[in-house]
């Protein structure tokens, strides 16, 4: 069934109205018509079960079937902060984040980063991540579109993350992977709330950014004896996370 985000300013007592982009969608891409059902979510943890009341070049209006709370979420939120590679690999690393469960993503600009933004194209990328996520979203069923941010230097990253319950960084040096056991653990009978992850980009991080992270609370971990892609060590880890706190 087709998904659609709205706001809840467009719900009303019995109908949903939708705007913009998603009328040229349901009209001509689905070739929705009346009476047709689709899946309406308010971003705000509410789905909706709804059929299609009426079609004009300018909004569809729906009729609201059945409502319930959303059950798609993790009960922690996710937060991945990348490093950012090359090429067109963190629309993947976003589209996946999304699909995996990341309540943000935050692309962070390191040392070691070749990709390097300037303000105007900066501003064009968030506007094109930004859309993958919400057709992430949607695909995959989530309550929420996640955020992307504007991108963060090392250190700016470091200090978001102070306000997270945890955050982790794997680390090719880090303790054997028992320990990262126990570290997962630790965090889900400890009820954490919010758990950030750092993942380097191509060449990972330099041994003073894994060095400060540590200092600002980051616990390392290790995803293995592989050496895993920028683009393969985010999704692994939100993997582990996904499957350590689904409910």
């Amino acid at each position: 069934m087709a998904r659609f985000f709205v706001t809840p300013d467009q719900i009303r007592q019995n109908t949903i109205n939708i705007y913009d982009g998603d009328v040229n969608h349901i009209r001509n891409v689905l070739r929705m018509r009346v009476g047709d059902e689709l899946s309406i979510s308010d971003g705000e943890g509410t789905d909706y079960h709804c059929t299609i009341q009426s079609l004009d070049k300018d909004i569809v209006v729906c009729n609201i079937e059945n409502s319930w709370k959303s059950y798609s979420e993790l009960p922690v939120k996710l937060y991945l902060f990348q490093g950012l590679p090359k090429s067109d690999k963190m629309e993947l690393n976003i589209q996946k984040a999304v699909e995996l469960g990341a309540f943000e993503v935050v692309p962070v600009s390191t040392s070691r980063s070749i990709v390097k933004l300037d303000d105007k194209k900066a501003a064009k990328k968030i506007a094109r991540w930004q859309q993958i996520a919400e057709s992430g979203a949607k695909q995959s069923g989530r309550a929420i579109i996640p955020v992307v941010k504007e991108p963060m230097t090392f250190k700016q990253a470091l200090a978001y993350a102070k306000e997270l319950d945890a955050v982790l960084i794997p680390y090719e040096k880090a303790e054997g992977i028992e320990e990262t056991r126990a570290i997962i653990e630790t965090l889900k009978t400890s009820q954490v709330k919010s758990v950030g992850i750092f993942i380097g980009p191509e060449g990972g991080f330099a041994e003073n950014e894994v060095e400060l992270a540590m200092e600002a609370g980051a616990k390392p971990i290790t995803l293995g004896k592989r050496i895993l892609r920028t683009e393969t060590a985010g999704l692994t880890t939100l993997s582990i996370l996904m499957f350590a706190f689904e409910e």
